[in-house]
């Protein structure tokens, strides 16, 4: 069964979906996992949107396409559906609770999702009824859909595991998320699951046709940078990262020819620096750490396309291999000094010397020491 048009490229997942629903026997919670930027959102939107409209026809559950122009599908468009929760750690800025307004948008944590969802007593001793309990208001079901699933505080997830067990009749709840493995075992044994990958080339051509950025000549890096993910592309070009390119790569170029460029560490923490700066100027609840952390992780994936697109060109020369293997190698290190919280100034600084260390030119006498 061919995915629903909006949905491109995840004909497994949209089967797997779609025969749930053309069971009428959809289980009451999912996982949707996978790559950012893939689709999984969409997936669940078109999920809920199903579920939610009476006017859904065999054809539309069996395809994972709901219908368009019904009122139901109006007011999802308008945002103003009341059976239709979308939980995202950005609520806290229109929170009930000052304490959850004052803070830095870095997680979902409890109180969010009790305001939201599961009801209960917030740390402010605020009662909270529970929105998954409440009486459907259109009288057709309700659905949750908690975006960046693996932002959910440890806390949340224990809160969450008797709503995901014993939800009224009814009642869909979908989690999003791009790091399955930070969701607790007994989340995703309450679930079921289904896995996003990776656009193949001609479903992102069809993506670029449809609704891609007007990329211009640095079309053909985005592309290589976003690796099957049209989200990725979209964030590719609205952040300039072809830019960031531009400036580190003559620095790498030097790098791994045996110079040491001394600025390289340094600029790459100011990139992401700058970066973060921008998020939390366009956003005043935004957390500086958080898009730090984002701006790392953007840094890490453009370092990991130089590292594939080198082992590409290394072909079967045993040297070249141990080089960029060797890169990929300290990549992960970094990412891992990211996850421990070390200083950023420090961890690039690390990965500078460690990257000229393994990406050296070697001898052939230096090749067979090693």
């Amino acid at each position: 069964m061919a995915p629903a048009p909006h949905i491109l490229g995840q004909r497994r997942a949209v089967a797997a979906l779609g025969r749930a629903l053309a069971s009428g026997r959809l289980h009451h919670a999912w996982i949707l996992h996978g790559p950012q930027g893939v689709g999984k959102f969409r997936a669940a939107m078109a999920l809920a949107r199903i579920v939610l409209d009476p006017q859904s026809t065999a054809s539309a559950r069996a395809s994972l396409e709901p219908p368009q122009g019904t009122p139901v599908a109006r007011m999802i468009d308008a945002g103003t559906h009341p059976d239709l929760h979308v939980i995202r750690k950005e609520l806290a800025a229109v929170s009930e609770s000052r304490e959850l307004r004052d803070r830095k948008q870095m997680n979902i944590p409890l109180d969010l999702l009790r305001e939201r969802m599961i009801g209960g007593v917030s740390g402010e001793g605020r009662h909270h009824e529970s929105a998954v309990f409440r009486t459907a208001a259109m009288g057709h079901g309700k659905a949750f859909i908690v975006d960046e699933a693996e932002l959910l505080d440890a806390d949340a997830q224990n809160a969450m595991l008797k709503t995901l067990e014993e939800p009224p009749a009814g009642t869909v709840i979908v989690l999003v998320t791009q790091q399955e493995d930070r969701l607790l075992p007994t989340i995703r044994s309450r679930c079921q699951r289904v896995a996003f990958g990776p656009l193949d080339p001609a479903s992102m051509r069809e993506w670029w046709e449809r609704e891609g950025p007007k990329a211009g000549d640095d079309r053909a890096f985005i592309e290589a940078f976003a690796e099957g993910s049209p989200g990725m592309a979209v964030r590719a070009s609205e952040h300039g990262l072809s830019a960031w390119q531009r400036e580190l790569w003559p620095l790498l170029d030097q790098l791994e020819s045996g110079g040491f460029p001394p600025n390289l560490g340094d600029r790459m923490a100011e990139i992401a620096d700058e970066f973060a700066k921008g998020i939390v100027d366009a956003d005043e609840n935004a957390s500086k750490d958080a898009a730090n952390r984002q701006a790392v992780r953007l840094l890490a994936r453009l370092l990991g396309l130089r590292v594939r697109q080198s082992l590409a060109r290394a072909g079967d020369d045993p040297a070249e291999l141990s080089r960029w293997l060797g890169a990929a190698e300290v990549l992960g290190e970094f990412e891992r000094h990211v996850r421990s919280n070390v200083n950023l100034k420090h961890a690039f600084a690390n990965l500078s010397a460690q990257w000229a260390e393994r990406t050296a030119p070697r001898t052939a006498g230096t090749a067979r020491a090693r």
